[in-house]
């Protein structure tokens, strides 16, 4: 919400989320500069910064990927700016070279890195890691484990980054991005932090000479983190079973302790300064400790590292965590699974443990929203491909359409990497096609992604003379994140209009023909589709329709589509409910007490494919504008 952001009302208790939380305590720190590029679970980040961005005299930005944004932000440090690159755990992968780079020659303004981690992979294809990039650059990073601390860690973060002219990063996780919890509101600063102008001598550098002023910034790190204030322990002196928590396992563990009645027996050491460890700080607990149990999300790094410090002060500890079978190996932690670790802790055989429900709960595959374009896309490509004497070879990329490997996009994929891949792995592909590989090669990417990093790809495929088509998903959004907008939509992250870039101008610049295509006008689109399928050399095809979800925000009006059922056979049809049962659109539905189809109009948005696909021409349309 907009005005806890923007309150000045120190002291005020607001409920706020935890990417809301950031979005304070940055404006708290008087930032100047933010950049981002949409990646859940941290997208609200820079959508609530962009939104107050005018209102309170700094400049915030999507970038057109990750790489541009955390460059733009050590660009703005070396005029004394304070800068925010708000990104996922996949775009720190993305900025490896940057971040290294940038921890090597440092920072004059404070820079903050936000890294949302995403354990369990709710919005990610992987549960990557992001204290290993921390780890392998040399920077501090913290992890807040409350909301407050989310909100209090980043003008923390901008003054350590000042304090010692280094980039900082402070990790989220899902649960502290989405969840909620009472923070307490700071001052507002009367200005934005004061800049300076560039001097001829200044410099920001990377040079081997670096290196090690680089590591002995990572020393000097290493001893303010032994006072930091966000570290702190509780429960009895000289505990022999011992807690250490961070992130959402401090929270949990809490819980979990004050339901057992054992906050008295059990100490629980919450550490915020996850890299470097305060050795010293945490040796003090660890001395008395028989038994450590480590509560993390994603890997064993704290686990191991702690190993290592007791190894070295020759402490005979037994630890437990990721990776003992403690706690699972994978996937994010939940109260339950924290109860039972603690449980096993305590050797208190008479508490029950709690059960996994999750091999009860029913399977829901994932599908696209209803009057989703990328449904008729892959409708279309599923039934070209079955024209070739061989099975073609699909090659997708990171968007909505990831989910054209299962049902929802009939099973059309056959591979997919990391973001802005697909173009590469298909020009791999394509070049054996003159080797003795017999197949179409087809690869797609969304208009958000073809900006954020297919073009170096496309402009490789290009040279090459790749034979292989790539289709262009344009639904005029960045529509997996929330509609953030891109180069090619016109508008900014603070709302200024600027000239929208074409796609499709971009690719014939380029040297590639371009043929532009809508999903939803099946039969000319599948004939386009066939077409470019029989020419040789790199094509480009452009399947250009709006989300429907954008569409329905902007409440245009779509057309009507109804069943007939006096036209439809139901169970009689040889399509075999070919509507809800194939097609698969959430507003495909079964009249179970008519045995006939039928449209369920809450869920319908009218784009009206379904009536062109229907054998016994059951389903109309009548009336609207055309979606």
């Amino acid at each position: 919400m907009e005005w806890t952001i923007t309150a000045d009302e120190p002291g005020k208790i607001c409920l706020m989320q935890g990417n809301e939380a950031v979005v304070r305590g940055a404006i708290e720190a008087g930032l100047n500069f933010a950049a981002s590029y949409p990646g859940s679970p941290s997208s609200q980040v820079l959508g609530l910064l962009g939104k107050v961005a005018k209102e309170l005299n700094f400049y915030a930005e999507w970038s057109t990927n990750e790489v541009c944004a955390l460059e733009a932000c050590i660009g703005a440090s070396l005029a004394n700016a304070r800068s925010l690159c708000a990104i996922k755990q996949n775009g720190l992968l993305c900025v490896a070279d940057a971040l290294h780079c940038g921890a090597q020659h440092g920072v004059k303004g404070g820079l903050v890195i936000i890294t949302s981690d995403d354990p369990s992979a709710h919005s990610s294809t992987n549960e990557f890691d992001s204290r290993y990039q921390a780890m392998s650059a040399d920077v501090p990073m913290l992890e807040p484990n409350t909301m407050q601390e989310a909100k209090d860690m980043i003008p923390y973060a901008f003054e350590l980054s000042e304090r010692t002219r280094q980039i900082v990063i402070v990790r989220l996780t899902t649960r502290v991005c989405h969840g909620r919890g009472n923070v307490v509101l700071g001052e507002l600063p009367e200005k934005p932090h004061p800049m300076t102008q560039v001097g001829e001598w200044d410099r920001l550098t990377c040079v081997n000479y670096l290196h090690k002023p680089m590591l002995e910034k990572l020393d000097r790190i290493q001893d303010i983190f032994e006072t930091c204030p966000y570290n702190h322990y509780e429960g009895p002196e000289n505990a022999k079973k011992l807690i250490v928590a961070s992130g959402t396992g401090h929270l949990y563990c809490r819980e979990v302790l004050k339901r057992l009645g054992e906050q008295d027996s059990v100490g629980l050491l919450s550490l915020a300064t996850i890299w470097p460890l305060p050795k010293n700080y945490i040796l003090q607990y660890l001395r008395s400790a028989e038994q450590v149990l480590v509560l993390e999300e994603v890997d064993p790094v704290m686990e191991q590292n702690l190993e290592a410090i007791a190894g070295k002060h020759k402490l005979n500890i037994t630890f437990s965590g990721r990776s003992t079978g403690a706690l699972p190996r994978i996937g994010e932690l939940n109260p339950d699974i924290v109860l039972n670790a603690v449980i096993d802790l305590l050797e208190t055989p008479d508490i029950a443990k709690k059960e996994s429900i999750e091999d009860t709960l029913p399977i829901r595959d994932l599908t696209f929203c209803a009057g989703c374009p990328h449904r008729a896309t892959f409708y279309i490509l599923k039934k070209a491909l079955k024209f070739e004497k061989n099975p073609g070879i699909v090659v997708g990329d990171i968007g909505c359409y990831i989910m054209s490997s299962q049902a929802a996009g009939f099973w059309a994929y056959q591979a997919c990497n990391a973001m802005g891949s697909g173009i590469n792995l298909a020009e791999g592909l394509g070049q054996l096609t003159a080797y003795g590989l017999d197949q179409k090669v087809v690869t797609m990417c969304g208009d958000s992604t073809f900006f954020h990093t297919v073009m170096p790809g496309l402009v490789n495929a290009k040279y090459h003379n790749a034979n292989m088509l790539l289709m262009i998903l344009d639904n005029s959004a960045t529509a997996m994140t929330g509609f953030q907008p891109h180069p090619g939509t016109g508008i900014t992250a603070m709302g200024d209009h600027t000239q929208a870039m074409s796609i499709q101008k971009i690719c014939e610049s380029i040297g590639c023909d371009v043929t532009v295509a809508d999903p939803f006008e099946v039969e000319a689109t599948s004939k386009i589709l066939r077409d470019l399928l029989k020419q040789d050399g790199l094509k480009v095809l452009i399947m250009r329709q709006p989300c429907a979800t954008l569409m329905s925000k902007q409440q245009k009006k779509g057309l009507k589509v109804y069943v007939d059922q006096d036209v439809c056979y139901g169970d009689g049809c040889g399509c075999d409910k070919f509507c809800s049962r194939v097609w698969g659109c959430p507003g495909n539905s079964w009249d179970f007490t008519k045995n006939k189809a039928m449209i369920d109009p809450m869920s319908c948005v009218g784009c009206g494919v379904c009536a062109q696909l229907c054998p016994s021409g059951a389903i109309k349309v009548e009336g609207g504008d055309t979606v």
